[in-house]
């Protein structure tokens, strides 16, 4: 959607609430202005600016969804999300976006995907997990890897479940701080997983998000095995504030994760994940 003023935020209503977790939430939310609602449009991996009126915004990113039906998965971790989870249905917010670079599944089609995430970290890629199982003829195999602190906070086991149960589909999952196995569970970080994934890292993408320690190891992991580096691609977490980069909060070296971001290619930022401070 091209908007005539980046920095004013739309209006849109919360229409549905899911308490995730005890400090993780679902929004589904719908513009108030029909036109907004008409011409909104996202790439996966972008995110938008969700702003509580008198209290300030955050970035989040777009789980799914169009302009009467928007999906975002929050954390309640600082002021303004902590102040988030007490909305309800109902009750209004501001929405600018969407921002970014995307995931390059145009680019993908015909290879085999693989997504690794960690944490909350699989909440930018499951639009995209969605898309490749939407349009499944268009792409090779599906990996999904995904690593969590304790088992019960796989936000979507359900669709872990569904997602392993489609043709050449891979779900491979891990808890880093459970003691016990649980059937098709490992337990470990996701570096654990890496041997066990069925695909041709010849003929591949992979798109990680999570911690940016999981995220270097892991990248530089798969490009050992073969993977080429500018086919690993990450999402990067950053004090993103203005969304434009004009504010400065979100800049690594000459780049600014808002706008040349928040996903890239593993070699653009290899050396600057690499540096203390960024």
């Amino acid at each position: 959607m091209s908007v005539a003023n980046c920095y004013l935020p739309w209006e849109a209503e919360i229409v549905e609430r899911t308490q995730e977790t005890p400090d993780i939430f679902t929004w589904r939310l719908r513009f108030t202005d029909p036109e907004i609602a008409r011409q909104y449009t996202f790439q996966h991996g972008q995110f938008n600016m969700l702003y509580l009126y008198g209290v300030g915004e955050v970035a989040i990113s777009v789980m799914s969804g169009d302009g009467s039906s928007l999906l975002h998965t929050i954390r309640a971790v600082g002021r303004v999300t902590q102040a988030m989870m007490d909305l309800r249905v109902g009750d209004r917010v501001g929405v600018r976006g969407p921002f970014g670079r995307g995931w390059p599944l145009f680019d993908a089609r015909g290879q085999d995907i693989v997504f690794v995430t960690a944490g909350l970290g699989c909440a930018p890629v499951v639009s995209s997990i969605r898309y490749v199982v939407a349009n499944r003829p268009d792409y090779g195999r599906l990996v999904i890897m995904q690593s969590v602190r304790y088992r019960h906070e796989a936000l979507w086991a359900p669709q872990y479940d569904a997602w392993r149960g489609l043709p050449d589909t891979q779900v491979l999952l891990t808890s880093s701080r459970d003691k016990t196995r649980w059937p098709l569970w490992e337990l470990g970080r996701v570096g654990v997983l890496l041997d066990q994934a069925d695909y041709d890292k010849n003929n591949c993408y992979v798109m990680m998000c999570g911690p940016d320690q999981m995220l270097r190891d892991t990248a530089k992991t798969l490009i050992e095995k073969g993977v080429p580096g500018p086919r690993v691609f990450v999402s990067l977490e950053r004090n993103m504030q203005c969304a434009v980069g004009h504010c400065g909060h979100c800049q690594m070296g000459g780049k600014f994760v808002c706008k040349d971001g928040p996903v890239f290619p593993f070699p653009e930022v290899a050396a600057l994940m690499e540096t203390e401070g960024f």
